[in-house]
Parts: C-alpha cells; structure tokens; sequence
C-alpha cells in the first residue's frame, strides 16, 4: 500500500475507526499523489516566476492559448477562467460559495462540520465516488423501491454491492421508516450498510414531512446504536424545489454528527437546482466531528477523481460560480421555482378533480420534476407505447402499473391536455381488451 494511503487511512482510523471500516478496499487504498505532476505543477505556478514549463497546457502571450471562434461565443468571460484545467477538487471560490450555501440552506447543521465540497461532474459522478469508496462486493446498498435506477448500475454493476429494497411508502400514504428498520435489521449481521435517500424523490416527487423526517433519523441512529456501521447518503438532486408541507432542508443536516457510526455525505449539484443540466457540475461534502478525518476524506475523494476524470470541466464551473455571485440570481431563482409549483398545483388540480377516476390513483408528491400514476386496468408499457406511437406523448413506464410524468417539462396551459390524452389513451386500449 503505497505510504500516502497508509497516512490518510490512519488519520480516519485514529479519528473515528468506525469510518474506516466503511471503506471499500478501494477506499483504503486511493489517495491523492503528493509530489506528482500536479503538485509540481502547483509548485511551479508559485514560484516559476520566469518559465513554467510544467502542466501540459498551451499559452500564448500572457494567457492561455485558444481559439477566438470559441472566445468569440465566451466573450463575457477572461480566458483564464475557460481554458485552463480546474483543480481536481474544483474552482476553490466555487467550492466555497456552495458551502456557505450549504450552511445557509441547511438550519441544522448550525455547530455542526463539514468538509468543503468538492467538484464532481454532476450527481452520478459523485454516487459513483461514494461507490467506489464504500462499496465492495456482497456489501448492502439500502433503497426504496421507488427510485433511479442508475443506482443498480452505479453500486451493484460496477462495485457489485447487493441491493435492498423497501416500499417507499406504507399503508398511510407516507415515507415508509418502518420498511427501512426492518431491512436494516434483516442485514445487521453485514456489520454495514449504505443508505440512500432521494427527496425530493425521483421517479415520484415526494419529499417527507417533518415527523416522517424525524422518523427516518431515529431508525438509523438506532441501528447505528445497535452496532451497524452507516453511509448515509443524502442525494438532494432536486434540493429546493419543495412545494408543499415538506421538510425544507436537506437531511443531511440531521444526519451530520448523529452518532459515531454514521458517517453523512451529501451528493448535490447545479444540474437542476440552477437549471444547467448540460454544464455537469456536482458536489460532494462529508459531515463529521473531525477536521482531520474530513480532510482525509478529501484526499481520498480526490485520488478517484484523479484517477478518473483528472478533474471537472473548467468553464461550466466558472458560469454557475458568475451566476451564484450575480445580485439578480435569488429573483431568477424565486421565478422559476414559481413555475414549477404552479405546474405541480395544476397537476394535483386536475388529478384531484375526479374526471380520471377509475382509470388510475397517483402516489402522493409535493416536490421535484416528476409524479407518479399508478394504473388501474392497463399495463404501464403498454399505456407508454400507444402513448408514444398514437399520440406522440412520451412518459416512462416503471413495472407493471406506475407511469412516470415529468411536469418539469410541459408548460402550464398544456398539462390539461397531457393529462386528457393519457386518460383518452388508458380508454383506448381498455376498449380494445373489450373489443377482444
């Protein structure tokens, strides 16, 4: 094991050794190089006051080298913060005014420390990081039924993690705590787990309230108290859009310092919440008591990224760090999040109107990009492919009766005839099953 991993894994095991037997054993053993070519680099860049003949970048009179068709199109921007590599943990600023956005947004995490988020290339790129270092082979990976499914191809195809799942909600209508104690308890002799938790949920919207909420911190801190050691990720893709009688904050500040044997990361990004889905920008931050444990882990996060895509694209950061700085952004951010409930508000009004019935019921949501319809007489397939071959409609079909619709997507006035052609769609093929 190479001495630099050595370091790093006995800072986390003499700060909280319950962390370290978190760690995949690609986790205990990826660091980040200290006296490679980006140190040189960085060193060269300090005190190379004549030549710097180092990173393999091209420069030109006193700036990087580049094309003006492309500046041309940039113009707005110096091309020092275009074209140069980022740093493998991201534009410092950028990661700094993130976490005082963090803090800002996330009330109980007040007293509380986290590492300084680093720069992922967006949200799966950073569940694959949490991948990579938690998660070994027959490992078990915690997640309800209701979900994205790159999480398959993230924690089982690519580090072969076992998945289990629980029913999202209970008899009630709510998130289901009760489901997610039974399966903590079902593999408590695995010594571990990793917790995922989507809110706002994708593929159906929903976001728990403040009792649910609570609920779900008391079952993990009771198997954290029963010897289970816990990553508990918080993946807040859809962080901010909450629209009704939700939580309005991340878990991951309840999560933070909870007990010993939890460690919480956060997975986040700009890709919806700043509405820049093609810029790729993501985060992930760590919570815990310790700054030295935090900075390891940082290390450690920054060996993977080296090691995979050296580091984020450099422009993406500089735009979403010009647009958290510029004094109109709180506004732009008011007006579209109005957009979205107002979307979400027609969707319930015409769902809650009774003209469907019959035809479906809907799983409760208050938040996100996405709700969820639960077919009564047709298969979800089927609905989806008449859907999309009659009508030119697209929506995604999930098992056998949930029926995916992003309102993200589809402006306000149209939703009613949205809603129409997939009612007029489960009649059509209804009749046809008669007809047959």
């Amino acid at each position: 094991m190479n001495p630099l991993a050595q370091q790093l894994n006995e800072s986390i095991r003499q700060e909280n050794e319950h962390v370290y037997s978190m760690l995949s054993r690609l986790g205990q053993l990826i660091y980040f190089p200290k006296e490679g070519i980006l140190n040189q680099s960085a060193e060269a860049s300090a005190k190379a006051k004549k030549f710097n003949a180092t990173i393999g970048i091209a420069t030109e009179g006193k700036g990087p080298m580049h094309l003006k068709v492309i500046q041309d199109q940039l113009s707005a921007f110096e091309p020092k913060d275009l074209y140069p590599y980022a740093p493998p943990a991201g534009k410092p600023e950028l990661r700094s005014i993130w976490k005082e956005k963090i803090f800002k947004e996330t009330p109980s995490l007040e007293g509380k420390l986290i590492s300084n988020p680093i720069v992922t290339n967006a949200l799966t790129h950073g569940l694959s990081i949490v991948a990579d270092l938690f998660a070994d082979e027959d490992d078990i990976v915690v997640m309800p039924d209701k979900n994205w499914e790159n999480y398959e191809l993230t924690f089982n195809i690519r580090r072969g993690a076992q998945i289990a799942y629980y029913p999202l909600y209970n008899d009630e209508m709510k998130f289901n705590s009760e489901g997610l104690r039974q399966v903590l308890q079902a593999h408590s002799s695995k010594g571990k787990a990793i917790i995922l938790l989507n809110f706002p949920n994708n593929p159906t919207g929903y976001t728990p309230g403040a009792e649910e909420a609570q609920a779900i911190v008391s079952v993990i801190k009771e198997a954290a108290e029963n010897g289970m050691k816990l990553v508990v990720v918080s993946d807040d893709a859809y962080y901010g859009l909450f629209f009704e009688d939700s939580v309005q904050e991340s878990l991951f500040g309840a999560f933070a310092s909870l007990h010993p044997n939890v460690l919480a990361v956060k997975v986040d990004g700009a890709t919806k919440e700043e509405y820049v889905w093609g810029f790729r920008v993501g985060f992930i931050t760590y919570a815990s008591t310790s700054e030295k444990l935090l900075a390891a882990l940082e290390q450690k996060t920054m060996g993977i990224i080296r090691s995979t895509i050296s580091s984020g694209p450099h422009p993406s950061q500089t735009f979403v760090l010009k647009a958290l700085q510029s004094p109109a952004y709180a506004e732009q951010k008011i007006e579209k999040f109005n957009i979205m409930k107002a979307r979400a508000n027609v969707v319930k009004s015409l769902l809650d109107s009774g003209k469907y019935e019959g035809a479906w019921t809907y799983y409760p949501f208050n938040s996100g990009y996405f709700m969820c319809l639960r077919l009564s007489k047709v298969s979800a397939e089927d609905l989806r492919v008449h859907l999309l071959e009659q009508y030119g409609i697209g929506t995604i079909a999930l098992g056998e009766t949930d029926l995916r619709v992003a309102f993200s997507c589809i402006e306000e006035e149209h939703l009613p005839e949205l809603f129409d052609t997939i009612y007029q769609g489960v009649l059509d093929l209804t009749s046809s099953k008669v007809s047959k």
